[in-house]
């Protein structure tokens, strides 16, 4: 699995590996139970449909648009400083969530989460490569990949306890109670997880200041291949979980194990293993083969239902799901190749958020699409656009050039 003497390994003495690795593991664990809650909260509170949870999504994913240009508003803070304040930002809104709202409200508080979400994603990403010893990069991500979805363990248990404890042994009859606790939980998580951030010493590995805007021709194939990533993790991210509650009425604590057991097993071996890959066979052939086996994943994700029995398709579905966390750690690969175009740390990490805008670019208006094809063509249409989605990936994939060999 990974510890904090194997990261060590991995990372250079003086990098503030310690406490990074430290931070983010208590920010998956409140990452967790916020995924963990999050599409029983809407849906229970809010009873919505595929095309509510469509204009949810566009807004939740309109902060990734915009991340370049908050970046670039930013772009005198380090990679550590905007670390904390993304962090801060998801606290104040799990906060918010504390407060009665109608749908509306609800939309704009679950926004501000997102920005936060948002903010941490490019620098997490560009200090798990900047601390990395020389050729141990992929690894290096693999293990916060790893973490994180140890983090997400912890806090899909908790959420899991919390309702089971609170349903079946206190009998409590308000689940608006017990979604309060969880948010409550996740408030002194992530304030944890600043604290922890805080008490980095920063090594000075960021002697300048990032690009405020950063696009260049030749991360154009990089760009690319975010437009396909951003399309295939929405229609996963979105609906994954919204199929298994509108089709097949998973109650909250079965989402929040299920989510659980998927992020224990890219914790396990999922994300190193798939860092390890990518440094050992490159970059081009982890992107090109992890897409072909998502079609695969994607079709039997969508038509299970109408294939197999009821309690059979539940089983092959939840199956996919877990497969397709997995496959998601393939994303290494592409930030991997993004980094051997970089001249600079502060090139890699304008680099990493402006790949973010341009997946996002796609995302949200695949969030109203997919939404749209839900409820007018069923999930079978929607998680099958998906499969063609991947397929287009990996032909794509192709035309990437190949990594040069390393001694």
């Amino acid at each position: 699995m990974f510890s904090l003497k194997t990261y060590g390994s991995v990372c250079r003495p003086d990098s503030g590996w310690a406490a990074f690795f430290t931070s983010i593991l208590v920010w998956g664990i409140g990452m967790g139970c916020f995924q963990a809650t999050f599409n029983n909260f809407i849906v229970e509170t809010y009873a919505i449909g595929g095309v509510d949870r469509g204009v949810l999504e566009f807004m939740r994913e309109t902060p990734g648009v915009c991340l370049i240009a908050i970046l670039a508003l930013l772009h005198k803070f380090t990679d550590w400083q905007i670390l904390r304040i993304g962090t801060l930002i998801s606290l104040a809104a799990a906060g918010l969530l504390l407060i009665p709202v109608p749908w509306m409200g609800a939309i704009v508080f679950i926004t501000i989460w997102a920005l936060g979400e948002h903010l941490v994603m490019p620098v997490r990403q560009s200090l798990a490569l900047s601390i990395a010893r020389e050729g141990k990069s992929g690894e290096s991500l693999g293990i916060v990949t790893s973490a994180i979805n140890a983090g997400t363990v912890v806090g899909s248990l908790l959420v899991a306890a919390v309702f089971f404890m609170g349903t079946r042994v206190l009998s409590v009859e308000s689940q608006r109670l017990l979604y309060d606790i969880v948010w409550c939980l996740i408030v002194l998580l992530l304030g944890a997880s600043v604290w922890f951030g805080g008490r980095v010493k920063e090594p000075g590995v960021q002697g300048k200041p990032r690009p405020s805007f950063y696009f260049r021709r030749k991360y154009s194939k990089f760009y690319a291949l975010e437009l396909f990533y951003g399309a295939r993790k929405q229609v996963f991210f979105t609906f994954g979980p919204f199929v298994l509650i509108k089709l097949y009425g998973m109650e909250t604590k079965d989402v929040a194990l299920l989510f659980g057991i998927s992020a224990f097993l890219t914790a396990l071996w999922g994300g190193r293993l798939i860092g390890r890959l990518t440094d050992r066979w490159g970059y081009r052939n982890v992107m090109v083969w992890d897409t072909v086996i998502l079609f695969f994943v994607c079709l039997l994700y969508g038509f299970a239902k109408d294939i197999f029995p009821p309690k059979i398709a539940l089983g092959i579905v939840c199956v996919n799901y877990i497969l397709d966390a997995i496959l998601s750690n393939a994303s290494i690969a592409t930030n991997l190749y993004a980094r051997t175009l970089s001249d600079s740390q502060e090139e890699l990490t304008a680099t990493l958020s402006s790949g973010i805008s341009v997946n996002h670019v796609i995302t949200v208006f695949y969030a109203l699409l997919g939404g749209w094809i839900f409820d007018a063509f069923g999930a079978g249409v929607l998680f099958a656009t998906a499969g063609v989605m991947a397929l287009a990936n990996s032909a794509f994939a192709l035309t990437v050039p190949k990594p040069a060999p390393r001694n």
